[in-house]
């Protein structure tokens, strides 16, 4: 092999694995309360996964979700209110694990998610 051709080869290489390497920013998704949050304590909060698609478009929001607290302490039903579609999924995911104090009863109330850059 030539030393052009070594050349261009390991250029070719070079230029194939920068042009396949992404650097992608670091995301987070936070749970904020509302004023008609859910009334009981979280007991087990699990934080969302930001949605790969997302992180490569560097989609950041807010989703807003109505929950349904069944009195053992489990989310029994999550509503979507607002967000970003792409954003959604993983914010339901997430607060369809959360583990709330028991009660006698049901309760309900909203949690909104973020999910932004760091």
């Amino acid at each position: 092999m030539s030393l052009r051709t070594m050349r261009m080869w390991l250029g070719a290489g070079l230029l194939a694995a920068l042009a396949t390497t992404v650097v992608l920013p670091p995301f987070q998704a936070v749970a904020q309360s509302q004023d008609d949050a859910v009334s009981r304590r979280l007991k087990m909060k699990v934080p969302p996964t930001y949605p790969e698609i997302a992180r490569r478009m560097a989609i950041t929001g807010k989703v807003k979700l109505a929950l349904v607290i069944a009195a053992n302490g489990t989310v029994k039903d999550a509503k979507v209110i607002g967000g970003h579609p792409i954003l959604v999924n993983a914010a339901m995911e997430a607060v369809k694990k959360w583990k709330y104090e028991p009660a006698t009863n049901e309760s309900s109330g909203t949690v909104e998610i973020s999910f932004e850059k760091q």
